[in-house]
Order: structure tokens, then sequence, then C-alpha cells
């Protein structure tokens, strides 16, 4: 008769149950690591490009005259009339306003008579002085009358030029009752009307010249190496949105401002049209070298995390991640300088799910 050993079945039966499970525990964690290993991500992908562009630095500005000048009235006076309104087009010299003139016509008039006076008063001294000068010299009027005579007549001379200054003095107050544009331009505005008291230095006018324009804009400090006079500007205006105006850096600021770390640039820009008004605001591409060949992708390819840039590329069907150096900013596209070829294929969209070697697919 046999018995059996239930200590060993159990012991047997024990092992086996183990062995099912690591088994199981095995073939489970073998389909997981696959299903990790065959996961595949959607993304869509760009082609990295060269191109040539213009290297340029993008800046706001806004549009002043070229010159601007607030026109006074350089006598005391009433204003009689005004000839000129705001928005008028002006020549240089144009009369502007008229100060009532009766009293300085008067006083030019006095000067000159007090000039006549004088004239003929060297003129008769003259005359004297050549009778007295043939007679001293046959020795027939005493040298004191002669030296009486030579006195008199360089007072004379001397009164006539007094007169000759007073009267240049009052043609010129004269000419000052004239309130005239010292350059062609445009009225900015009026400040007086017919009837108003003026006195030296009052304002009359402000004019402007708008032929040409200056742009004033700012660019940062780690960009001021780049920048030298002559350089060409485009710039564009809300109120002409698909026209491009040109002009000309004309003015690089000597030192930075302190409180913005920027300098200030100043380029002459055309408009003889008229069509661009001082006050306008302007966006502004500063070109600041000729047209080069650039590796370029999109500017939603990038990922930033600090100082750092990087970028998804595909190679074959895996996704590798690659540090790369941006350059200069164009439209929607960046310039890469390092760390990116030119035909390579860059990750646009879903680019935040992926992690070196993920398998990836291309949507079309």
């Amino acid at each position: 008769m046999r018995f059996i050993d239930t200590n060993r079945i159990r012991h047997h039966s024990a092992l086996l149950f183990l062995s099912i499970m690591l088994l199981t525990l095995s073939a489970c964690g073998d389909g997981k690591s696959r299903t990790t290993e065959e996961r595949i991500i959607n993304i869509q992908a760009a082609v990295a490009e060269k191109r040539e562009f213009r290297p340029y630095l993008s800046a706001t500005g806004t549009l002043n005259p070229y010159e601007e000048a607030l026109v006074s009235s350089e006598i005391d006076g009433i204003i009689r009339t005004v000839k000129a309104d705001e928005g008028a087009k002006v020549a240089k010299g144009t009369l502007l306003a008229q100060v009532d003139d009766i009293d300085y016509v008067f006083e030019v008039k006095r000067s000159e008579a007090a000039l006549n006076q004088t004239v003929a008063t060297l003129k008769n001294t003259q005359i004297e002085y050549q009778r007295k000068e043939s007679l001293f010299r046959e020795q027939l009027v005493t040298q004191q009358q002669f030296d009486d005579i030579l006195t008199r007549k360089a007072l004379a001379e001397a009164e006539v030029e007094r007169a000759k200054a007073s009267l240049g003095i009052s043609r010129q107050k004269h000419a000052r009752t004239r309130i005239v544009s010292p350059f062609a331009g445009v009225v900015k505005e009026k400040k007086i009307s017919p009837g108003d008291l003026v006195k030296n230095g009052t304002p009359a006018f402000t004019v402007i010249q708008t032929q040409m324009l200056k742009l004033n804009f700012s660019v940062p400090e780690k960009d001021v190496g780049k920048l030298k006079q002559g350089q060409e500007v485009t710039l564009r205006v809300d109120a002409y949105p698909d026209k491009e105006f040109k002009g000309r850096v004309n003015i690089v600021a000597p030192s930075l401002d302190e409180k913005t770390r920027s300098l200030k640039l100043e380029a002459l820009v055309s408009n003889n049209d008229g069509m661009l008004k001082p006050g306008l605001f302007a966006r502004v591409q500063h070109y600041t070298d000729i047209a080069q060949a650039v590796v370029v992708v999109p500017i939603i390819s990038l990922l930033y995390e600090g100082d750092q840039v990087r970028v998804f590329v595909v190679e074959g069907t895996i996704a590798k991640e690659r540090k790369v150096k941006p350059g200069g900013k164009y439209g929607e596209l960046m310039e890469i300088v390092e760390g990116l070829k030119e035909g390579e294929q860059v990750v646009v969209i879903g680019q935040q799910n992926l992690a070196e070697g993920v398998k990836v697919n291309v949507a079309r």
C-alpha cells in the first residue's frame, strides 16, 4: 500500500504556481514593453531651406518734419493783416503776416532826409576844402585855416556814415514788419490774428518742412555693432498698409540711452508726394548688410528652455533632438546659424510630445 506524501505535493504545487505567476508577469511585462516601443507619435514637419535674405533689424518709430520753425514777430506793433492759414503751403520768404508799418515808414523817411542833408553838407565842405587846399599851396591861407577845413571835412564825412547807418537800421526795422516763412514748407499752426498786439519775440506761426521727413527710432544695445550711416531702411504705416516707403540712416547717436539701453537713430525719408504726415507711427526694417543665403525654419518649430533653443528633426521614422543657434528673424521664419543643415526635416507640430528616439509618423 502506497502513501501520498502530502507535504511533497504541496511543495510541488507551490513551485508550479510560482512558475505560472512568473511566466504570466513576464508575458505581461514583454507586452507592455513592446507597446511602449511601438508607440508612434503623429507630427507635421517642414524642410529646412536655404534662402536669400537681407539681414535686418525690426523697430518702431515716428515720422517728424525735416525742419520745424517757430516764427516770431521781430518788432513791436499791431498785426494789420494775416496772409496764411494753417495747412497753407508756403515758399521761402512768403509773407505770412504784416505788422502795421506806418511809424516805421516815417522813420525811414526821416533817416533818408537826414542822410540827404549830411551828403549836401559834405559836398559843400569838399568844395571849400579843394579851394583852400589850392590857396594853402600858394601860401594864401594860414595853416590854421587849412587845418580847420580839413577837420570840418572829416566831421562831414563821419556824419554821412552815421546817417547811412541810421537809415540802414530804419529800413531793417521796416522790413521786420513783414513776418515771412524762413523756408519752403507748410503752416502747421497760426497763433495770431489781425488786431493782435505783438512784441519782439511773440510767437506768430509754426512752419514745418515735409518734402523730406525724419524717421526717429531706436535699436537695442545688442545690435549696436551692426549700425552705420547710409544703411537702407523701409517702413510701413497704418494709413497705407500695402505701400512701402524707403529711406537711409542719416544720424547714429553717439551714446546709448541709459534708461532703455538702446541707441537712437534718424533716417531721412523722401516725401515729395506728401503722402506721409509728421507724427505717423511707423514699423521699420533697418537693413544691416547685403542679401545672403541662410538656412531658415518656421519659427513655430523652435522650443525654448532657458537660454537653450531646441528643435526635433526626423531621421527615417525616429525623432532626434537638436540644440540650435538662431540668427535673424525674417517674418515667420528664423535663421539657424548652427545645429541644422539644409534639407533636414524639422518637426513643426507635435514636438512638445516628443523625446529623443521616439517613433513618429509624418502627416502629409
